[in-house]
């Protein structure tokens, strides 16, 4: 087993979206991260800072609430890759529903359920027979695979729906090598410049979504209780996050009021 003075601690961030759909809620997270392509519908999110260290936090809880912000926002899934001196994992963010996520000692040995590996699954909308049988070995003992070895595994299984990490990047290595391997690949950084920008291209994202939105999917009444429903889910998820301190509530409290409101301010036959 690695020593704990030698793991490197990190994390990263796979959005089940597009970079412009991503940009916009990771920046009113206020931390400093690069933003890159992962493959055909993914993007992947690389902190730049050590949030989890300033804030006294373990590293799989801080990026547990960026991954729900990021989703709430987006209304995509988000995959939180994290690992430490201890152990490694992931958590699967899905909108409001509760995450799911999975552990393993740094040695491999798993400590996690295994029904989250199906339910995993199926949030993602994977094989429920092709591609659980290959998540399933994850979840048994084998002398020959640490932690390291058991997040690659995943990314592996999530290839097959077109998941693609820029080169040199991988979970498991120090966050200098990430950042590195991003910056090299051509990511863009996503720093908080200030509620009117951060704002604005929010809003700016969302127009671009409900304009898709309205040309090929729902009729008029579906929108507007759209709009309804963002408003009255984000009202207590800002508050949630006022109370708890918690900027993945804060982000997606925030990002749901914009976005009914300006749901409910379009003019649906536009």
């Amino acid at each position: 087993m690695t020593s704990q003075n030698t793991t490197p601690v990190g994390a990263l961030l796979l959005c089940r979206a597009e970079p412009s759909s991503v940009r916009p809620p990771a920046q009113l997270l206020r931390e400093r991260q690069l933003l890159a392509p992962a493959g055909e519908g993914w993007s992947v999110l690389i902190p730049e800072g050590k949030p989890w260290l300033e804030a006294g936090e373990p590293v799989d809880r801080v990026l547990g609430g960026w991954a729900s912000a990021v989703s709430v926002a987006t209304n995509r899934p988000v995959l939180a890759l994290w690992w430490d001196a201890e152990r490694a994992g992931f958590t699967l963010a899905s909108g409001f529903r509760r995450p799911v996520g999975y552990v393993w000692l740094t040695d491999g040995t798993p400590a996690g359920e295994d029904e989250a590996i199906h339910t995993f699954a199926a949030r993602l909308g994977l094989d429920p027979v092709l591609d659980v049988q290959s998540l399933e070995p994850l979840t048994r003992a084998d002398n020959a695979s640490d932690a390291r070895a058991r997040l690659l595994g995943l990314v592996a299984v999530l290839a097959r729906t077109g998941l693609r990490l820029p080169g040199g990047l991988a979970p498991g290595d120090a966050g200098d090598r990430l950042r590195s391997a991003a910056r090299g690949a051509g990511a863009e950084p996503v720093e908080w410049a200030g509620w009117r920008d951060a704002v604005r291209a929010e809003l700016h994202a969302v127009e671009e979504g409900l304009d898709h939105w309205l040309r090929e999917r729902e009729p008029v009444g579906g929108v507007r209780a759209l709009g309804a429903a963002q408003l009255v889910a984000g009202v207590p998820a800002l508050l949630h996050g006022v109370r708890r301190h918690d900027p993945g509530w804060l982000v997606a409290g925030a990002a749901l009021l914009l976005n009914g409101a300006l749901t409910l301010r379009r003019d649906p036959w536009r």
